[in-house]
């Protein structure tokens, strides 16, 4: 996520566009570090959230409004005091900076006409809104920062009002052209990326790597392994790049990885070839949407943190005790060796000097190969011989119950990491009621003494093929068995990642021969449901529903299936339609 120069320079564009010369009807201050301000002007009412927070600061046009504490807090009645309904006369990004300056006329108390700065600095968490007089004095700040806080800059009314002076090594990309741009980067002993955003401002690492992509250049490689002309190229793309950006040419965008937005720009971003790349008219637009969405994401992360650890907790404990029982096993396959022992002292021993700690015999199993088995001189040939037998009885006992051991605990394996993928596909509250539900009946949560169960609201997603074919995607182990068992008919297709945890995908079939498109959409989101979601290429079983077994006792989700077809497939969704 970059909320950088590039995209203050699309929002202060945009900011001129829409409420340049209107008037601020209402000033409310939702949360201790955010504003909504209402303007109203020629272009209609606008609103404009602005956030300080720390770990999520944003300026946005939004069209939402947000419910204000029944008393303003000290910061809002200052701003209402000195500029309500005051008129927004200029707004504008200083020098490329992460800073958003707007300056307000007014009327004073004596009617007097006055002018005022609102600064938002958006600046992760050093982010802040400040309110300054003309001659640059802090009348106020949304976050007061004293001496005690920063050696840098105290941000305190009375204080004159400076930058930080962070970047004071940086250029301005948008005053220099390549010539300019090479004599900047040129012998800067640093990866290409590196050399781009340590040297312009507002150029964040997404931006270089973005530029460096462009360019045809690897932005991890160091500058230096280029050849000359490869670094011009490189500095007349940079130029390029910026042109676009003083002539106003902004192209929002947000990128998905599935369904999850993981970046967002002013600029169009072709180095996420792979991924769903959604475009906009608008950078707030996108910043609005961006933000809810990935609330959305971060919330339900949140949610399933205790889930996610008991899951994760009870699976690293079978891994572990799988290893264990594994090593056992091998252990336990010299048993053999123990049961020669036993028969040729039963053959040969016959002639052995008394306290023999050692006998030398033919081993009639390998063409009588001489074999050295060692005795305890204090017993009989008859009594080591047994006691060879008893270690070959115990550990062939011991090979039998690890056996069925090892059965149980891959399977719970198998379950854990089914249950695993459910929380990672998870999109809300919704979908951990059933995961929570079987986490209990299997015994890795206790059960709630109230014996309350909560409503199941979650349904599996259901999407839309190219040909119109409806294809269903369990969400869980219980809305896998569900589909599979109780929703599909014997015609149907069911769908699966081979080998790996994964959601179990129906295609309705109509009763008709489907088209191949059908089979390779049906697999790319079986693909997409499952561990395999980031890898290249995915194998998928498929066959129909009426091949489709349950064992008797076994966990929800486990099937067996006996012939199946196979695709191997890219798990990529972004052109399917998701109908619920």
């Amino acid at each position: 996520m970059a909320f950088d120069g590039i995209v203050i320079s699309g929002l202060v564009h945009e900011l001129n566009q829409t409420i340049l010369n209107a008037k601020i009807s209402k000033i409310a201050q939702p949360e201790n570090d955010e504003l909504l301000l209402t303007c109203k002007g020629s272009n209609g009412q606008f609103r404009v959230a602005i956030s300080a927070s720390a770990s999520l600061p944003f300026l946005y046009l939004t069209s939402e409004n947000k419910p204000s504490p029944l008393t303003a807090p000290t910061f809002c009645m200052v701003l209402r005091k000195h500029v309500a309904n005051g008129r927004i006369t200029r707004i504008y990004q200083p020098h490329m900076e992460r800073i958003i300056n707007m300056e307000i006329e007014h009327l004073n108390e004596m009617g007097d006409l006055c002018h005022k700065t609102l600064i938002v600095e958006l600046m992760g968490k050093y982010s802040n809104i400040i309110f300054c007089d003309e001659d640059g004095t802090i009348i106020d700040s949304i976050k007061r920062i004293s001496s005690a806080v920063s050696s840098v800059r105290e941000v305190l009314p009375g204080k004159t009002y400076f930058i930080p002076g962070t970047q004071d090594n940086k250029f301005n990309p948008l005053t220099m052209d390549a010539a300019q741009i090479h004599d900047a980067i040129a012998g800067k002993p640093l990866t290409v990326m590196k050399a781009i955003y340590s040297t312009f401002t507002g150029v964040s690492p997404l931006i270089a790597s973005e530029i460096a992509y462009r360019a045809g250049l690897d932005g991890e490689q160091p500058l230096a392994s280029y050849s000359e002309d490869q670094i011009l190229h490189l500095c007349n793309h940079i130029a390029w790049f910026f042109d676009e950006i003083r002539n106003k040419h902004y192209h929002p965008v947000i990128v998905r990885k599935g369904r999850e937005p993981i970046e967002f720009s002013a600029v169009e971003l072709t180095l996420y070839q792979d991924y769903e790349t959604e475009s906009f008219d608008s950078i707030s637009r996108v910043l609005e949407v961006y933000y809810a969405e990935k609330n959305i994401y971060s919330r339900i992360r949140q949610k399933s943190a205790d889930l996610r650890r008991i899951v994760t907790t009870a699976l690293e404990r079978n891994q572990k005790k799988y290893q264990l029982q594994q090593k056992q096993l091998k252990d336990s396959e010299k048993r053999e060796k123990y049961k020669l022992y036993g028969e040729l002292i039963n053959v040969y021993g016959y002639n052995l000097e008394e306290g023999a700690k050692e006998l030398l015999a033919p081993n009639f199993y390998d063409n009588n190969k001489e074999i050295r088995i060692p005795l305890d001189p204090t017993l009989s040939p008859q009594e080591n011989s047994q006691k060879f037998f008893d270690r070959y009885g115990k550990l062939k006992r011991t090979a039998e119950a690890l056996d069925k051991l090892l059965q149980e605990t891959k399977a719970e394996i198998d379950h854990l990491e089914s249950i695993q993928n459910s929380l990672d596909i998870a999109l809300s509250a919704d979908d951990l009621v059933q995961i929570k539900q079987e986490l209990t009946e299997y015994g890795f949560i206790k059960k709630n003494r109230s014996g309350k169960k909560e409503k199941i609201k979650s349904k599996p997603f259901h999407y839309l093929s190219s040909d119109g074919y409806d294809i269903y995607v369990g969400k869980n182990n219980y809305q896998n068995d569900e589909l599979t068992f109780k929703f599909a008919t014997g015609n149907d297709w069911w769908f699966h990642a081979k080998g790996m945890p994964g959601s179990h995908v129906i295609v309705k079939s109509k009763g008709e021969e489907m088209p191949d498109r059908v089979f390779e959409e049906a697999g790319m989101l079986a693909g997409f449901y499952s561990k395999g979601r980031d890898s290249d290429k995915i194998e998928i079983d498929y066959l129909q529903k009426k091949n489709v077994k349950k064992p008797a006792g076994s966990a929800p989700g486990f099937v067996v299936y006996y012939t199946n077809y196979s695709l191997t497939i890219h798990p990529d969704i972004s052109h399917l339609k998701l109908i619920e």
